[in-house]
């Protein structure tokens, strides 16, 4: 049986579905940062068979699309990173040059902490997700 990684929910906002991929919101909200997480037991994006890898990165692409265009984000950096949690997920991050960490990486660099409300949850849902 599926189960998303208790860091992943203890970090994250749980936002839905997509056809491919859980998608999760980090709950700080200094940097908008989605986390997609498909069902499957490879933990290299890489690894996932052409067609399930194709849908995880058009399911990337939609989260990326909503960063740029209703967010506004200048930059959409995209990792599969997996030190600390094993299981497969793909950080897929708004950037802009005025954000809390420019130019550095988010890893180490995100000193600001700030929580989204109840709200703006519902908003990036509705927009990604579509409920």
């Amino acid at each position: 049986m599926f189960a998303i990684h208790p860091q992943l929910l203890a970090d994250c906002h749980i936002l839905g579905r997509l056809p491919a991929t859980h998608v999760l919101l980090h709950k700080n909200a200094a940097v908008p940062w989605c986390i997609l997480v498909p069902e499957t037991d490879p933990a290299n994006l890489l690894d996932l068979p052409v067609p399930q890898r194709d849908a995880v990165l058009a399911d990337c692409k939609r989260v990326s699309d909503y960063l740029v265009g209703p967010l506004g984000c200048t930059r959409v950096n995209v990792a599969w990173i997996g030190n600390l949690v094993p299981q497969l997920h793909i950080h897929v991050i708004g950037r802009n040059p005025a954000d809390a960490c420019w130019p550095k990486p988010v890893w180490g660099h995100l000193e600001r902490t700030c929580d989204y409300s109840p709200a703006q949850i519902a908003a990036i849902r509705a927009g990604i997700c579509g409920a």
